[in-house]
């Protein structure tokens, strides 16, 4: 079975390694139920086994579906095959929380973040392997170069963590650039303390030209017309650039322009 660039494969061969991400979840008193995202030869698939999960597989691959059915008999009736990024989440577990888990394709890697937020409600913890440079945006502090629209969005509902590096040489066929594996844990308040629609569509305005101050990035949120809105931006939060506000900050932003409304 040879890797194919249209699904971005990449296969792990890194024994050590993988049973690293398979012991990467952690919280799983909160959950019984783990899909594994692209399982490809089940290289990370045959760790989790071994651990006290219900696992499920969702594969887009249909060579690589047949090579699992033939290959990991434990996994009879565990498979989904399908576009994990078309597939309703409530229909896998029936609507239960589970954990994410998965060496993700690095073409969708980022999508693969946002359908999580999607279901965040489903999912109380998350362990990835990205493109080193993505899994750390994901996870990058306020004022890190790297901080960007997915970082705020991630950390809004999940606590991140940088776990470990991964060699491009662990690879069959070598990627082109390092890895990074990561874990998220969701927070146990999922209110934001604001409306959650207009803050993603703040934050991502913001970014939108990360080298501005917000008093330029907030001018379609903004009637510059209204007395309220002149005081507001005497305030020394636009002076700053998006890369430099928190989620506490965006979430404070966001509830200004509610209130200006």
């Amino acid at each position: 079975m040879k890797a194919k660039k249209s699904f971005g494969q990449h296969f792990l061969n890194s024994e050590i390694i993988t049973e690293d991400i398979a012991y990467g979840l952690q919280s799983t008193h909160l959950y019984d139920d783990v899909l594994e995202v692209g399982p490809g030869k089940g290289m990370l698939t045959k760790y989790l086994l071994k651990r006290d999960f219900n696992l499920k597989v969702v594969e887009a691959d249909r060579d690589m579906v047949s090579y699992l059915t033939k290959h990991i008999s434990q996994l009879e009736g565990k498979i989904i095959s399908a576009d994990f990024l078309k597939t309703d989440m409530n229909d896998i577990f029936e609507g239960k929380s589970f954990g994410l888990i998965g060496n993700f394709p690095y073409n969708i890697s980022t999508q693969i973040i946002f359908k999580m937020l999607d279901y965040k409600e489903l999912i109380p913890e998350m362990v990835g392997m990205f493109q080193k440079e993505v899994a750390e945006r994901i996870v990058s502090p306020p004022g890190s170069k790297t901080y960007g629209v997915i970082s705020v969005l991630a950390q809004a509902y999940y606590k991140g963590e940088y776990l470990f590096t991964v060699d491009r040489m662990n690879f069959n066929p070598p990627p082109k650039v390092q890895s990074g594996v990561i874990r998220l844990i969701r927070k146990e308040n999922l209110e934001l303390g604001c409306d959650a629609k207009l803050f993603k569509q703040i934050v991502k305005q913001s970014f939108s030209q990360r080298r501005k101050m917000l008093r330029n990035t907030m001018k379609s949120f903004l009637d510059k017309e209204n007395p309220n809105v002149i005081t507001l931006l005497q305030n020394e939060i636009f002076t700053k650039r998006p890369e430099k506000l928190s989620v506490e900050d965006f979430v404070q932003l966001t509830n200004w322009v509610t209130n200006l409304k």
